[in-house]
Order: C-alpha cells, then structure tokens, then sequence
C-alpha cells in the first residue's frame, strides 16, 4: 500500500482509501502530500469511509437512507452490513427508499430545460413522466478502455437513431458522459448512471418499459443479461439462452459437437492443477481463455509448462467450476478470420468475411483485417458461410453476431461466436454500404431480412461487399505513452483504437492504413531485420524484394547469415547484449527507417524488446510479424509509384 499511495497507479485511491481505514491519525494534508490527490477529493473520500464504518457498526433506516442518496449499490451495503439481499429488501420498504430521477438543468433555472439528460437519487421529488411501453432501453458500454471501445459506443448511437426513425423511443444508459451515444440529440433520454443490472432495474420500473438491448455495449450489458432477465426485463433479440449457449466454454462446446462442426481440441479447466494436466492432454502450445471477458483479457499462449506457472503468477484470473478456462489446442501460422452477420433466425445477411494479416495468436482487436479476404480459398469462404447460417438457425440468432475462424492445412476451424454487435461491425457497415445496425434493429422490430431485400429467400444467404475495392482495418495504439512498454503483440488485446484505409489495390489501402495509425512506412533507406527461427524461410522473399525495391538490408548475425544462404547480401548489425553500436544504438540516432522484428516465442530475450520499444519512440515504422512485412512491401511498392489519390468515403 505505500508503493501505491506515491505510484501514478489505478489502484491508488483504493490504497488511500484503506490507509483512511487503517490509519486513522493521518491528517488529510500529510495524505494529500503523499498522494498528490486535492483535499476536496480527500474529504469526500474520508466522508465515504466514514459512512462505510456506520454501515458496519449497525444499518437502520436512516444510513441506509444516507447510503443510497449517496450513490452506494445494493451489493456493497449487503457486504459492509454482512445481510442477506432478502434482509436489505425488507430494510428498503421499511425505510420507504423510492428511486428519484432529476434532469439536469442546463439552463440555469432561467426557463425550462429541453435537454433529455438524467441522473438519480433517492427519496426526493421525481421529475419526468415514463416514457412508456413504446420505448427501448440501450445499455451502452461505459467507459472507453482497452477491448471496449468508442466501436462498441458507435453501435448504440446508430442503433439509437435507427430505434428513433422506426418510431420508438429510446432510453440511453451509460456511465460515460464524454462520448457521442451520450449527445443530447442521439437519445429521447439520457441516464448518467452505473452500467450496472440494479440500476437499469430500477430504471425499467421508472420508465414503465421492460426492453432491454443488451447486443451492443460489448461485455458489460452482457453480463448483466441473465440478471436483468430474472427482474422481468425483456432481451431484446437473441434470447438469453442463446448468448449463455456462446458465453459459457462448455456449452459453446457441446453446440459445435452437435452441429458436426470443427473447433480446436480444448478442455475446461476449473482448478491450476487441471490447467496442467489438460493443457499436457491437448498438447502445447495452448491458448489459455478464461470464461466472460472481452478484448482478450489475461487470455495466454504457454508454450510449455513454466508458461503455464506464468499464467498462474500473473493473469490475475480466478478460475472456478463457475468460471472456467479453456485450454484450447493454439493453432500456430493458421490463417484467421473474423465474419459479421445479422440473423432473423431463420436466414442471415453477412455484412463481410475479413482476413487477419497478422496470424493465429494476434488478438483479432489487434490484427489489420482486410475486406475482401486476400488470401483464402472459395471452399473455405463457402464453408464458413454455410457454418455461420447452422449456428444462426441452432441459436435462434435475432440481430447480430460475429464468429471468429482460423484455416489451417486446409482445415477451417470456430474460435468462437459471440452473439452480439463486434468491434468491426462500424467497418464493415461503412465498407459495405450496408448500415449492420439498421438491419438488425428493423429485424428487431419485426422485419425480416427478405423483407428488407438483404436475402432472397426465407434460410437464404445474402452477403455485402467491399464499395471501395479495398478497404483495411488497422489498430490504433497508445504504446507511445507509456515507459517501458513492448509493443509486441498477442492474445490480449492492446489498442485502443482503429482506422480505415481504403484504396483500388490492396498496397494501396493497407499504406493509407498505416498512415491513419501512425505508422508511417518509408520509400527508400535502411531497413533491419531480426526474426525467430521459424520465420527465417518467410523472411527471405520479404528481404528479397525490399532489396529491388532500392532498401539497403541489415540484421543481427543469425538472420544475416540464413539469408546469405539465399543469396542475399546485408549488414551484421550486433544485438543490445553484444556491445556497442548495437541496433538500439542505430535506432536512437534514426539510421534505420523500418524494424522488422518478430518475437522469440514465449522466452523472448530482452534485446528484442529493447527494439521494438525504441522503434516506437522513435517513431520507425515497425511490424511485428513476417505477414504484416509482407503487406507492408506492397504497400510501399504504391507509395514509390507517387500516385496519391484522394477518395470519396462511403455515406454509411
């Protein structure tokens, strides 16, 4: 705790809150010199451990009262009290705690405020009439973070408008004020509120209205389906057994077992010790994916057993029977793919198939993805077509979804279906033309996709394409800001953001790609190589053809002497351990204008990290696989030819 009390650490104010606990001397200066946090805040805080400890001592009427109205949930009452839900129920009539809404005032009082935004409390004059049965609840995705971000939020705002022109109001719920779904001309109703299941509870009986969209806010809305529908909520789209048949590992299982499909070999692991022995049953490497979290989250790659104890030292994850991790067989250099579909439960209309560049073991959030694919087979894009209507119809999927595939040896393979809008659902609707929202809220409301002429016939296939010839997703990173952060990437989501890059050639999209995310490719000078053994034979045309494109080649001395052997001749450039001047040494005076470099596995030394992390300081486009080498050849072959062209982005 006194580590944490002087670090710029998101669990700062937590430790001063215990320290306010603990340490009851302290006077709020000598915490305030510690911290570096304002008095104020400190006094509301201590306010707050103040009422904590009246809770604890004995909750009558009037704390509990006074807890309320001061934003405290159901949960954190129960647990200070140590009563049970039915006691704070019997507590809560007895006390007669009436949940109150006001609107905001932005106008001061000087007339009345049009404005639709809304914030609770408790026991106090309510304001507003419920908006009523003709209305939907959105539960948005609350703060902006690393795996759910403003795409999530891009959703609920289309959806919100779709709702509106359909003529149906909308109510708004999300904890994050700055963000467009929380405009005050997107939504009939705004609450500023906790994404939380007793809040929207609370709200469905205020607003007299029991739909509830759940599809669109990523994982948190998600989370609090099963909740909310045990409250009387109506799940709007798929049902909740359909998400659970998705969400939970086992069930997702037996589903592709019973349609005959294919998934990598895997087993549900509840305790470390069956981590182990499952993990040694599948066969190494495994993909560790731990039960109901989004954007990859202390998701894993053990190559061996000490990877393993890694993963148990450090993900942080609490395995249980109830939240089990999947040890799932990692399928090494297969190619993967990520489809997004609406369904009215009978047909489905895929909005587009895009192909990861970056290969298997890169988190999809990660990956460039490219629409059209431009590497696959017309079997295997038929495949996940015909696939993807057998789990829609299995399901009884109601608006959108997303199925993530790998091909490997010819072989397709399910990662995983999520029931719900995915991060590149505001892509492909803008790629293709097709508003994806629009489709599933008219599907919500009783349209089906025949008669939105998206699909032929009833248990028919209809599909977008690409309006722009090429069109490239590539994410966005905040690596930069951070000391001492390896920008490699892997199966935990890491960007915080995405761009578009569209073009008539592939070289000439994934360029504009890579100049939207920062990551400026060059057109002449040095680049330098260092890959791991396995990527030796997939590097050598890349050094190839960026040697006839006029580069001058550099890499440490065993990738220099594997491409040697193929008749390619470079500079020995030593590593960080081997003495001085060392590649960082050439990277931090800028004589070298593109860094290839691909991790050592699971064992990475320190130099390697060393390298990418410079490269980003210093602002040298990099790639951290041999695949996004490649992609990144072609798109400097456009940039030599000098034939800039500015294009029209499509309306949706």
């Amino acid at each position: 705790i006194p580590l944490l009390l002087h670090s710029a650490h998101p669990l700062r104010f937590l430790a001063t809150y215990t320290t306010m606990c603990h340490n009851k001397e302290l006077s709020i200066s000598e915490i305030s010199k510690t911290t570096g946090y304002d008095r104020f805040f400190l006094e509301i805080l201590k306010e707050q451990a103040q009422l904590d400890e009246k809770i604890r001592t004995n909750i009558d009427k009037e704390t509990l009262i006074e807890a309320k109205t001061n934003g405290m949930s159901d949960n954190r009452i129960k647990e200070l009290a140590n009563i049970s839900k039915a006691e704070l129920e019997q507590l809560k009539k007895e006390a007669d705690l009436r949940f109150s809404v006001h609107f905001v005032d932005t106008c001061a009082g000087e007339f009345k405020a049009l404005t639709p935004y809304c914030y609770s409390t408790y026991n106090e004059e309510d304001e507003g009439e419920p908006m009523g049965e003709n209305s939907v609840i959105i539960l948005a995705s609350g703060p902006n973070r690393i795996g759910q971000g403003l795409e999530f939020d891009t959703c609920c705002t289309l959806a919100s408008l779709a709702f509106r022109k359909q003529g149906i109001k909308t109510i708004m719920v999300n904890s994050n004020p700055e963000t467009v779904s929380t405009d005050f001309n997107i939504s009939d109703r705004l609450y500023i509120e906790p994404l939380t299941a007793e809040t929207v509870i609370e709200i469905m009986k205020k607003e007299k209205t029991n739909k509830v969209v759940v599809q669109l806010g990523g994982q948190t809305p998600l989370n609090m389906a099963k909740e909310l529908e045990e409250a009387g909520a109506q799940i709007v789209g798929t049902s909740l057994l359909g998400i659970d048949e998705t969400e939970d590992r086992g069930l997702f299982s037996a589903l592709v077992k019973r349609l005959e499909l294919r998934q990598p070999n895997n087993r549900m692991a509840g305790t470390p010790s069956e981590v182990v022995t499952h993990a040694n049953e599948v066969g190494f490497p495994v993909l560790l994916r731990p039960s109901f979290v989004l954007g990859g989250r202390s998701m894993f790659i053990a190559y061996d057993d000490a990877g393993l104890l890694e993963f148990f030292e450090k993900s942080g994850v609490n395995m249980s029977p109830e939240a089990p991790v999947l040890v799932d067989q990692f399928l090494e250099d297969a190619f993967e793919y990520d489809l997004d579909a609406v369904s009215d439960g009978k047909s489905i209309y895929i909005g587009g198939i895009l192909q990861h560049i970056e290969a298997a073991g890169i988190h999809s959030g990660d990956s460039a993805a490219v629409f059209p694919p431009y590497k696959s087979k017309p079997e295997i894009l038929d495949q996940m077509r015909e696939w993807t209507l057998r789990l829609a119809q299995e399901l009884n999927v109601k608006g959108l979804m997303n199925i993530q595939f790998a091909e490997k040896d010819g072989k397709l393979y399910i990662i995983e279906v999520n029931p719900r809008a995915s991060r590149t659902i505001p892509f492909i609707s803008k790629a293709s033309g097709v508003n994806l929202i629009d489709v599933a809220v008219k599907v919500w409301n009783g349209q089906d996709l025949v008669q939105q002429n998206l699909v032929k016939k009833e248990g028919g296939i209809g599909e977008g394409h690409c309006i722009t010839t090429w069109a490239i997703k590539e994410a966005v990173f905040s690596f930069d800001r951070f000391l001492n952060v390896d920008p490699a990437l892997g199966p935990e989501m890491r960007s915080t953001g995405e761009v578009i890059g569209v073009g008539r050639t592939f070289g000439e999209a994934y360029a504009k790609s890579q100049a939207s995310g920062g990551n400026v490719l060059p057109t002449k000078g040095k680049v330098f190589i260092s890959v791991n053994n396995k990527d030796r034979k997939t590097i050598t045309p890349i050094a190839r053809r960026l040697q006839e494109l006029g580069f001058e080649i550099s890499a440490t001395r065993g990738t220099a002497r594997d491409l040697y052997d193929e008749g390619i001749l470079c500079d020995i450039v030593l590593k960080v351990h081997e003495g001085h001047p060392n590649i960082v040494d050439y990277i931090r005076h800028k004589k070298v204008d593109l860094v290839i470099n691909t991790p050592m596995g699971f064992h990475a030394r320190r130099s390697d990290d060393d390298i990418r992390t410079e490269s980003m300081r210093a602002k040298i486009a990099y790639t951290t696989t041999t695949s996004a080498a490649k992609a990144a050849v072609e798109a400097i072959e456009f940039l030599q030819q000098n034939l800039h062209t500015v294009r029209e982005l499509p309306q949706h």
